[in-house]
């Protein structure tokens, strides 16, 4: 009998304590992407992406002209010059492969050094909250199948706050500034 009631008060115990525990969710995703830093991390990314497709633009035209007048003129040149003019396409078209795909690591390189410290920024925010509030554990709502909002508290609002982004700012709003950006570009 006094096992029973020992095992008993055990499980009520466990049962207590586990109903003590407080969770915490937030939407990661969303605090990255609205950070003020974030905006600056895309700007220097969209103005690093059009200085090289600049210089991709002007290697295809490069490569373009030559190629016309190798068409135009190859007939008539003696088979040296028609050789070295072949070499010399066949290099250009070398530099541009090349090019593009030391441009592409180097703006992704870019891409994640200029979000590692933005990533730390809202994970030390987060965390610290989570510390300041006594959650035993903050779930990313873009990660998670379910989450009961009735069991769990949203840091998202919170941690927008201390993160610095603007109340009314969100994903919607931030995909309508880059749409409206991307508009502008092409216009010009």
């Amino acid at each position: 009998m006094k096992r029973i009631v020992m095992v008993a008060a055990l499980a009520i115990a466990s049962v207590t304590a586990f109903a003590q525990q407080k969770f915490a969710h937030v939407n990661f995703t969303e605090l990255i992407q609205l950070m003020p830093e974030a905006d600056e991390a895309r700007a220097t990314i969209e103005a690093s992406s059009k200085e090289a497709q600049e210089t991709f633009n002007s290697m295809l035209e490069e490569y373009n002209a030559k190629y016309k007048t190798y068409e135009q003129k190859a007939s008539a040149w003696t088979p040296a010059v028609r050789e070295t003019k072949e070499k010399e396409l066949v290099e250009i078209e070398r530099r541009i492969q090349e090019f593009r795909q030391s441009i592409d690591q180097e703006l992704q390189q870019q891409q994640t050094n200029l979000m590692a410290p933005i990533y730390q920024k809202a994970n030390e925010t987060v965390k610290s909250l989570a510390k300041a509030g006594g959650y035993i554990y903050v779930i990313d709502v873009n990660t998670a199948l379910y989450i009961d909002p009735e069991q769990s508290v949203d840091l998202t609002p919170e941690a927008r706050k201390v993160l610095g982004i603007a109340e009314g700012r969100t994903l919607e709003s931030l995909s309508q500034e880059i749409q409206a950006k991307q508009a502008a570009a092409q216009a010009e």
